[in-house]
């Protein structure tokens, strides 16, 4: 198995640049600001033909109460995973009382521990790492993240008893990626713990809880999964902080990465227009999407009523996707939601063959023809597969450019209800073929041409 890196210490002593520089990425979010990493936040990393998992976690050594006991606590979960320990210090700050209590703790482990000191660059090594060596966790190693500095000296000590590898990617390509979306404090990471069976991120009862996007790979029935849990996303102009605007971002990019997207509505708020351009960036990435009312649990019948009726007059242009109403607190219609993600996933990704398409294209063109433009009927001939996730088809015909809307929606509708496709939008191209005529006197030869000339003079005359 490969050896699990936990990097351990006080807030802000650059754990997640150091993350950045093991995975070579910047799927950790990077800022001058402490408490930024609060949940435990995943990735892979490979150096000389050796790979590993590298767990990102918030600080240790506050005072752990309300939301710094639950980052202290995710942390302490990191170290029972882990088979090495990064205990990163801050040549800046030097010894400090947090960097004591962290010790204390590590000390309780009998895991392969590590003492690095960051931030040294430009600063004397024997000066950087003397009042270190008083934690009583061995030789301090010197490192510099930022700047990549000592990081490959730190990895081959660490993995030296580590075998080579190919390098396999942790996540199976089966693994159905499911990204959880939705405003600040809808519940968001509440579910996600809730279909994991654990408390794997931070719930805390303050928006802006999550601030990163956090993947956590699972199995359930034989069916490998990655749930992303992101950042609540809110109207711009409420956004105030840097660190919330890359959050935002990362969510985002959360939505694209994703096969299937799980779209969180509170029961007992109003669908916002925030929630309505949310949902309008999910269907312009064209992801299949389940639409996840929580809070549901308690609410009297003309009250679900009344929520039904608001779901389907504010959001009609969501008649592909699946409603359903579940409270992740105490876990009533979560299991199902694993049925939907099956579902539209298998939508997204399906094949279809030519010869089925254009058959559904000429019955919903029998059944209901195309306007008349300029006196001339829109003709539509056949129709193929052009992509998955969304499925998209192709249709060949002429002055496809002038068909409306509606008609479109139309055969949306009939390629939808025939091929089943729950769960996911589904998306047409037209492609208005050449006339055959069309430049053929420059593709004639020169007696051709000669020839032609002689019969218009004739004409003529």
């Amino acid at each position: 198995m490969r050896p699990v890196i936990a990097l351990i210490g006080r807030p802000n002593v650059g754990k997640s640049t150091l993350f950045n520089q093991l995975t070579r990425s910047r799927d950790a979010l990077v800022a001058n600001q402490p408490g930024l990493t609060r949940d435990r936040k995943y990735g892979t990393g490979s150096y000389d033909g050796k790979s590993f998992i590298v767990i990102d976690t918030g600080g240790l050594g506050n005072e752990e109460t309300g939301i710094d006991g639950l980052m202290a606590d995710q942390a302490r979960r990191a170290v029972d995973e882990a088979t090495i320990i990064f205990f990163l210090v801050d040549a800046h700050d030097g010894l400090v009382a947090g960097d004591e209590t962290v010790g204390r703790f590590l000390r309780t482990h009998s895991k392969s521990c590590y003492l690095v000191v960051n931030k040294v660059d430009g600063r004397n090594p024997d000066i950087a790492r003397a009042e270190f060596f008083a934690l009583g966790m061995g030789e301090p190693r010197l490192i510099a993240a930022v700047h990549g500095q000592g990081v490959k000296l730190l990895l081959e000590e660490a993995l030296a008893d580590v075998p080579v590898d190919v390098g396999v990617d942790p996540l199976p390509e089966d693994a159905i990626k499911v990204a959880i979306v939705g405003r600040p404090n809808v519940g968001k990471s509440t579910l996600v713990n809730r279909m994991l069976g654990e408390d794997r991120v931070l719930v805390f009862d303050m928006p802006g809880t999550t601030r990163d996007s956090i993947y956590v790979p699972f199995q359930r029935e034989q069916q490998n999964y990655v749930l992303i849990d992101t950042a609540g996303v809110r109207r711009r102009k409420n956004i105030e902080e840097a660190v919330e605007k890359f959050s935002i971002v990362k969510a985002l990019q959360a939505i694209q990465d994703a096969h299937v997207v799980i779209m969180v509505l509170d029961a007992q708020q109003e669908i916002s227009h925030q929630d309505s351009h949310l949902l309008g960036y999910i269907m312009d990435e064209g992801r299949a999407l389940i639409v996840a009312v929580n809070k549901w649990d308690g609410l009297a019948t003309e009250q679900r009523d009344f929520i039904k009726k608001e779901l389907a007059r504010k959001l009609p242009y969501l008649d592909f996707a699946t409603m359903h109403y579940i409270s992740a607190l105490h876990g009533s219609g979560v299991g199902d939601l694993f049925g939907f993600v099956a579902e539209a996933h298998a939508a997204a990704f399906r094949n279809f063959a030519t010869p089925q398409l254009t058959r559904i294209l000429e019955q919903a063109v029998t059944e209901h023809q195309p306007p008349l433009v300029h006196g001339r009927r829109i003709k539509l001939r056949y129709a193929h597969q052009g992509g998955k996730n969304p499925p998209v088809i192709v249709i060949h015909g002429n002055q496809t450019e002038n068909l409306p809307d509606s008609y479109k929606r139309y055969l949306v509708g009939v390629f939808r209800d025939v091929l089943k496709l729950h769960g996911t939008p589904v998306r047409l191209e037209f492609k208005t073929g050449k006339n055959p005529f069309e430049g053929r006197k420059n593709k004639l030869t020169p007696r051709q041409q000669q020839r032609r000339k002689r019969l218009m003079r004739h004409v003529k005359k």
